[in-house]
């Protein structure tokens, strides 16, 4: 039966054990109790936008539906959190400037190329914020640079390309760099320069899809900054034996200030630098 009222559809246990497993067998995000409302709200759109009168026959279409892949992007869309902004974190950045890139420089001088993942770079600022300060740094002139965005987003990947920001992404941001690397658009947006985004390039990536890490070269350093924090210690613990797999010997990866590694993984060490700690793949760093 379906229904044509705006009225909110209640999720009973057993739809959400079925969904919850659903979305974190695809990509990890973990749904426990304490997260129910949360799904529960976020779902209600796309239960209206199919008249269904049950999460039940949403799941059902999300398994056997002619048009489930589209619909399985549109909830994910719906589900993440995408909230980020240029030079967020700045202690890491300041470290990432000052002490990792000429390490990388001085290491990968002969080779002259550099690959630097952004995995979960939602918007894209994350990513661009690195572009900028390759491009400051001044130690890769010539060089082969490969920066990459991915997110499991199309929705967010599809601003990230248009590179148009409103003010709430320059929160931290110093206003000689927007007056350096923005113009102001006609709606009040800046929108980034083409020197900064072409440096950048953004594919649609499952971190737990093994044929999408397939598509990632190695790496010398990996950016994932508060995205592992939505998954439980499994889904985390494959995540970062990706990472591993991706990153060269004595490559970086970055996480958000507030994740670590414990209990979920001993395969790195623990670099000390200036004012933060990050984790970097053992092995010959040349």
């Amino acid at each position: 039966m379906l229904f044509n009222s705006p009225e909110k559809v209640d999720l009973a246990d057993e739809e959400f054990r079925l969904l919850s497993t659903f979305i974190y067998e695809y990509c990890g995000l973990y749904f426990d109790e304490s997260n129910r409302f949360l799904l529960e709200s976020r779902l209600q759109k796309r239960l209206r936008t199919y008249h269904f009168d049950s999460f039940l026959k949403y799941y059902h279409y999300l398994l056997f539906h002619q048009d489930r892949v589209q619909e399985i992007n549109e909830l994910l869309n719906v589900i993440t959190t995408n909230e980020t902004y240029f030079f967020r974190e700045q202690n890491q950045l300041d470290a990432f400037s000052n002490e990792v890139l000429p390490y990388i420089a001085q290491q990968k001088a002969r080779r002259r190329q550099i690959r630097i993942w952004s995995a979960g770079c939602s918007t894209g600022e994350e990513p661009y914020t690195i572009a900028i300060l390759l491009k400051e740094s001044g130690l890769f002139e010539g060089w082969n640079v490969d920066i990459i965005g991915t997110d499991i987003s199309q929705q967010v990947l599809k601003s990230a390309r248009k590179a148009e920001y409103s003010p709430s992404s320059f929160r931290t941001t110093d206003s000689s760099r927007i007056r350096r690397y923005f113009k102001t658009s006609e709606n009040g947006k800046q929108i980034l320069c083409d020197s900064i985004r072409t440096m950048v390039h953004f594919g649609h990536h499952n971190l737990l899809d093994e044929k999408m890490l397939g598509l990632i070269g190695e790496c010398d350093l990996i950016m994932c900054r508060n995205v592992i924090i939505y998954f439980d210690r499994d889904a985390k613990a494959k995540v970062i034996s990706a990472f591993h797999r991706k990153l060269v010997p004595g490559g970086y990866l970055f996480l958000g200030h507030s994740e670590s590694l414990m209990n979920i993984s001993t395969a790195f060490k623990l670099k000390h630098l200036s004012r933060v700690m990050v984790y970097q793949k053992p092995g010959d760093d040349g």
